[in-house]
Order: structure tokens, then C-alpha cells, then sequence
């Protein structure tokens, strides 16, 4: 295995982590949802489903925290991969900004579009 594919595949599998963090955010955000829509559908208090409303809440907000540190460990791979010399490498098919980039937001920056 040459150096290319071992470097593709760490970021494959930070790519697909990145993925599955972001599912898992929004399914817990979608129970939530379903989780409210039902206490309406059913008539029943906001006190009765508020304890386990809130666990669930509490569960997006680790996977929040979960988001952060992988974020993170793309940063430093980044770093260690720059500091190493393997030069630039982009693999997954998101378009992702570098921190250095000081040009203007347009108004198309500012607007989440769903494909």
C-alpha cells in the first residue's frame, strides 16, 4: 500500500465519521420533533414528557460536543499531514473552506440550500 491510498483511507474514515455524527445529530433532533408532535397528537401535558424531552435534548447536545472534537481532529490531521510534507489533499465531496480564507461571504454563503 502505497502512501496515497493510506492517506485516502484516514480520510475516508473521517469523512464517513464526520457523515455519521451529522445523521446522529439530526435522527435525535428528529425524535425530538416526534417526541413533541406526539404529546400534541395525544392531548398530554408538557410536564408528563418533559423528563425524557429533556435526556433526549441532553443527547444532542454530547453529540454537539462529539461534532466539536471531530472537527477538531480534522484541524490537527490537517496540521500533521501539512507538517509531515505530503503537501494538499482533499478527499469527500463536501467544498470545505479553508480558516485562512478572509474573502467576503456572498449572499449564496449565508443560504443553506438542500440538493
Amino acid at each position: 500500500m502505497d502512501r496515497t491510498e493510506v492517506i485516502a483511507g484516514v480520510a475516508g474514515e473521517l469523512y464517513a465519521t464526520e457523515k455519521a455524527v451529522d445523521d446522529a445529530i439530526a435522527h435525535a433532533t428528529a425524535l425530538v420533533q416526534s417526541m413533541i408532535g406526539a404529546r400534541a397528537a395525544l392531548s398530554i401535558s408538557a410536564v408528563s414528557g418533559a423528563a425524557s424531552q429533556a435526556k433526549a435534548i441532553e443527547a444532542i447536545a454530547a453529540l454537539s460536543t462529539a461534532r466539536d472534537a471531530v472537527v477538531a481532529c480534522h484541524a490537527e490531521l490537517e496540521k500533521d499531514h501539512r507538517r509531515l510534507g505530503y503537501g494538499v489533499y482533499a478527499a469527500g465531496p463536501l467544498n470545505k473552506p479553508d480558516e485562512w480564507d478572509n474573502r467576503p461571504m456572498t449572499r449564496q454563503d449565508r443560504h443553506l440550500r438542500v440538493a
